[in-house]
């Protein structure tokens, strides 16, 4: 399996009543289909994983799959404060038909490398899907060393790494890990152009919620070594990367997509709604990037 280009992490839609929004969910997948998605990671940190249950997880997953239809991979969260629960979530995706899963280091444990080492092992030794290791040391307060991965990139259910620290350091010596049974992707947006640069296979992405062909074509032009274009897209994003950071991840994407009329803005506690206050800079964000906006819903 090889993971490249842009892949949204989804958000998780919800009704006003809290229950999942299945119908706005599909929606959401078959849009991210139609404007050229490498791939979705369902059930991550930005789908809102801690609140959700295990089968909320798999319904998500069940659509996807359903959806997807192999023509992308669906890659699934799994990760978890304690390894059996990282497993369990894995063995849940694989049996509703998931690619692959996404898991973040254990976090609040805060392990020590060696820690990190025997769970990810673990995981991929009884998970029973392909593992690609996720380190966002800002979430997790556990930080995944460049030397711990080349530890763990030899095995042959780990098949890469997504890298939300935006060092350009920290990334050079993950891409010197690469190899075809192995991917390197960024997981922050404001960075990733400079990671494609470098030579990353893709980027895990929070803005590609809202402008999933912007950002797709951003990896092209960045891999066809268009630069010029790439730069002039990367721009036109920049206002945006800004705004996702805003409030806690996902809280301004999901009430981008709702000025977008494609779910409601509704979030499980303790996240709540995007604050007055910011809302200005978020629409102004997402019409600079070109999305067009309910002008009842958006500031």
């Amino acid at each position: 399996m090889h993971i490249h280009g842009s892949i949204p992490a989804l958000v998780t839609p919800f009704q006003r009543n809290g229950a999942l929004d299945l119908l706005a969910f599909e929606a959401l997948v078959d849009w991210q289909l139609e404007q050229g998605s490498h791939g979705l990671v369902i059930g991550g940190s930005t789908g809102e994983s801690g609140a959700l249950e295990e089968s909320e997880l798999a319904a998500l997953l069940q659509i996807g799959v359903s959806r997807c239809a192999g023509r992308v991979p669906v890659i699934a969260g799994a990760g978890g404060a304690s390894t059996a629960r990282a497993v369990r979530l894995a063995q849940l995706a694989r049996g509703v038909g998931a690619d692959a899963v996404l898991a973040v280091t254990p976090y609040y444990s805060r392990p020590t490398q060696s820690g990190l080492r025997a769970h990810f092992l673990q995981l991929a030794e009884a998970g029973g899907l392909p593992v690609i290791l996720y380190n966002v040391p800002s979430r997790t307060g556990v930080d995944l060393q460049p030397e711990t991965v080349a530890q763990l990139a030899p095995h042959p259910q780990i098949i890469g790494v997504k890298e939300a620290l935006p060092d350009p350091a920290r990334m050079q010596a993950l891409l010197n890990l690469r190899q075809p049974g192995f991917a390197v992707l960024s997981g922050d947006d404001p960075t990733a152009l400079r990671a494609f640069a470098a030579g990353a296979d893709g980027l895990i992405s929070v803005v590609a919620n809202c402008v999933p062909a912007a950002c797709a074509e951003l990896y092209r032009s960045a891999r066809a070594g268009n630069m010029q274009a790439a730069e002039e897209i990367d721009a036109m994003l920049a206002p945006l990367y800004a705004a996702a950071g805003l409030e806690p991840n996902p809280t301004p994407v999901k009430a981008g997509l709702a000025m977008m009329r494609r779910m409601q803005d509704v979030l499980r506690l303790p996240l709540l709604p995007l604050s007055p206050e910011h809302r200005p800079a978020l629409g102004a964000a997402l019409r600079h990037a070109g999305v067009v906006l309910d002008t009842a819903l958006a500031a």
